[in-house]
């Protein structure tokens, strides 16, 4: 008995166990990933094409770091920011990724992020969910220029074909330099003409530091933390830098990036502008598309006054430059009218809605008992003053009488002549007063 009793704890027990047992660790993360991956709506091949081909010839090192910045937008503004007002100084210090202090060394390249946020954001959300698609790209369009011999190895770039891949690598071990470049041109044909690059340059030399701690591993398709270990460009130049902490440290090892960046809402409609490489192809279809969790609808600034002058309230449209709308007069019946019968009181029609009320007015004042009109007065002048009885006719000829009289002149009268005048007399002058 106590043996049955025994097991029958026993067994409760353990059913109790696994009722309250937890999920395993990697299923519980999976969940949680599965609940935090936002709707994301892939880029097409021609789209990253056009998106990738203004920066798919930098130097490996310099576009490792500004794909991972450009999850960073609201890093790369800050930093622009920091940059014209206070330069080089204290970058390092400052509080962004890791990858955007790396750009913010290079202020041509930070300002060409800052000016064209919504190309960055493309880009970064590109690298966060599509990072096979745009390494693909990016050899694709090295194909391209190689093919129509405009990537080649020269005193600024070292280009190494290896694996089937491209890598282009700093020439020089303490100086980088950024290639400008025309995507419509330097893809389709060739622009090296009499050893002058028409269609392709370079920009001033740039110090290589610390800070260019990322290279890609183009069989993986992947960027990694490089630790300033490894060969090619880095063995070059790393007896030429400074070792620190702050760009070389382990917690790099697993890159940093920003996933909330698919949040950020991107003007597609201006990003269409990039389509050197593929013409006939824009960004409309995702302007049209599903919009992301929390983003506004694409190209348009949310705004309550806006609102309410587009779609008005539907109690004031009916009156909003219209005049009232009067009730429609009552309908006269079609019927035979009937024989009224003596003594019966005929029927009265139905009553309508009373006509819309004028506004009131005072009462007038009764009229007094007609009279006799009075004789029509004459007609006001110019000035409102009434002419009378004058006679237009009559003052015509008064006045022609009058000028004839005039011209009718006396005869000459003779001209009296002047006495003179007597001499004044001497008379004593008076006495003032006061005896003086």
């Amino acid at each position: 008995m106590q043996k049955a009793l025994a097991l029958v704890l026993g067994l409760s027990l353990a059913f109790v166990s696994l009722a309250g047992a937890r999920p395993a660790p990697a299923t519980a993360a999976l969940a949680a990933a599965a609940q935090d991956q936002p709707s994301y709506e892939p880029y097409t091949d021609e789209q990253l094409d056009n998106l990738l081909a203004p920066v798919a010839l930098y130097p490996d090192p310099l576009l490792a770091q500004v794909l991972v910045a450009a999850t960073f937008p609201d890093q790369i503004d800050e930093a622009t920011r920091w940059v014209r007002g206070y330069g080089q100084n204290g970058v390092d210090d400052q509080p962004w990724d890791v990858s955007v202090r790396a750009v913010a060394h290079y202020p041509t390249v930070l300002g060409m992020m800052d000016d064209n946020l919504d190309w960055t954001t493309a880009v970064g959300q590109a690298y966060v969910y599509q990072s096979t698609d745009v390494m693909t790209s990016v050899q694709r369009l090295r194909a391209m220029a190689e093919q129509q011999g405009n990537l080649v190895t020269t005193p600024q770039q070292q280009v190494v074909d290896q694996g089937g891949y491209i890598y282009i690598w700093p020439a020089s071990p303490e100086y980088l330099y950024v290639p400008v470049y025309d995507p419509s041109i330097v893809f389709f044909r060739p622009v090296y003409f009499g050893g002058i690059f028409t269609a392709f340059s370079f920009g001033p030399a740039l110090s290589i530091g610390v800070w260019l701690n990322l290279d890609f591993n183009w069989g993986r398709r992947s960027v990694y933390y490089t630790g300033w270990q490894g060969s090619g460009w880095i063995a070059r130049s790393r007896p030429h830098i400074r070792m620190n902490s702050i760009y070389v440290n382990s917690r790099f090892s697993n890159i940093a990036v920003n996933r909330a960046v698919i949040q950020r809402q991107v003007n597609f409609r201006d990003l269409s502008r990039y389509r050197s490489v593929h013409r006939d192809v824009n960004f409309e279809n995702r302007a049209r598309g599903a919009q992301m969790p929390g983003r506004q609808p694409t190209g348009r600034v949310p705004n309550k006054i806006i609102d309410r002058n587009i779609n008005p309230s539907q109690s004031l449209e009916p009156f909003r430059g219209r005049q009232r709308p009067t009730p429609a007069p009552p309908a006269r019946s079609t019927a035979q009218p009937s024989q009224r019968v003596p003594g019966q009181r005929q029927a009265q029609p139905p009553r309508t809605s009373p006509p819309v009320r004028q506004p009131m007015q005072a009462p007038a004042q009764r009229a007094p008992a007609a009279r006799p009109a009075p004789p029509a007065a004459p007609s006001p002048g110019a000035f409102g003053r009434g002419n009378g009885s004058f006679d237009p006719g009559a003052a015509s000829q008064r006045g022609r009488q009058s000028r004839q009289e005039m011209n009718q002149r006396p005869a000459a009268r003779p001209t009296p002549q002047r006495q003179p005048r007597p001499a004044p007399k001497n008379q004593p002058r008076p006495a003032r007063p006061g005896g003086r």
